[in-house]
Parts: structure tokens; sequence; C-alpha cells
């Protein structure tokens, strides 16, 4: 069953981020052909990267959230998208450094190199840290400790569908105490 689940989890996770590797390289080389080339802008590659990141970080929280990791939302949105966002800027990094260390320490400056380095080499050891930090830290269920707890909800508030039954508590001191 846990198996399984992983398998399932890894090939929704791989979709998204097909998904998302699809905006970012079309952007990126979008942006590095025309306003982004080195030559109207210097830094212009990793600002094309920076970029083109930003916006598949924010299709891959929306189908991570909704769909990879969707058993596992317990958090409320908005800690949920911070904390994804700082495992993708951290993982934005990567990519990133390879791209700098091949097109300008290496002197690697063409299109093709610039794509192996960034969105082949980059992207794959990003993914792994990814996967691993939204697997353990962004989307991870709460610690089991004991039974399942849930959060107590004034009577009235919860729809009947999530209505749990509650067992007296007992205050009353045993002889015996």
């Amino acid at each position: 069953m846990l198996q399984s689940r992983l398998f399932a989890q890894l090939a929704r996770f791989g979709v998204v981020g097909t998904v998302g590797l699809v905006i970012d390289v079309t952007l990126f080389n979008v942006l590095r052909l025309t306003v982004l080339s080195p030559e109207v802008l210097h830094e212009g590659p990793v600002a094309a990267k920076v970029i083109s990141t930003s916006v598949a970080i924010l299709a891959n929280w929306l189908g991570n959230r909704y769909w990879t990791f969707h058993r596992e939302q317990r958090a409320h949105p908005v800690g949920e998208g911070l904390r994804f966002a700082a495992v993708s800027i951290a993982a934005m990094g990567i990519p990133l450094t390879c791209l700098w260390v091949s097109h300008y320490l290496l002197g690697f400056t063409s299109l093709l190199a610039d794509n192996v380095s960034t969105n082949v080499v980059g992207l794959a050891l990003g993914m792994v840290f990814r996967f691993w930090l939204y697997r353990t830290w962004v989307f991870a269920e709460p610690a089991a400790s004991g039974a399942a707890e849930r959060p107590v909800v004034p009577s009235g508030v919860a729809p009947l569908h999530r209505v749990q039954a509650v067992a007296p508590v007992d205050d009353r001191r045993h002889a015996n105490d």
C-alpha cells in the first residue's frame, strides 16, 4: 500500500514537473532569444532563468498542492505556499548555479550549452532536492502521536458530515486516588 502510494505520488510529481519544465524551458528560450539575450543584456540568460523558473514554480505549486500531494494537505494554504516558495527558491539556485558556472566560468555561451546546463543538469539535481523537501516538509502529513487528532470545532460550526462523537469527561476523583 505504502509503495503503491509512493509510486503514484512520484508519477504525479513527474507529470506536474514535466508541465513545469515545459513552461520553464519555453519561457527561458523565448526570453533568452529576445529581450534577455546576452547581446541585449549581459546577465540576460540568468535573468531569463529567474523569470521562467518563477512562473514554473507557481504552476508547480498548484499542481502539487491540488494533485500530487492532495491527500497530505493539512496546513493553511498560505503557510504551505510560503514553505513551497522557500523550497522552490532554494532549489532555483541549483540550475542557476549550473548555468552560471557553465556560461560565465567555463565560457560555454551557446544556446545549447545554456539549455543543457540549466534545463538538464540543473533541473535533474533540483528535482531530487524538491521532491524530498516537498514530501517531508511542505506537504508532510502531521506527525502521528498515537491516535489521529482532529481539531476541536465549536458545535454548530462543523458541517454534519464532519461531526464526531465526543466522550464525556469524568472529573470525579476516585476514592482510591
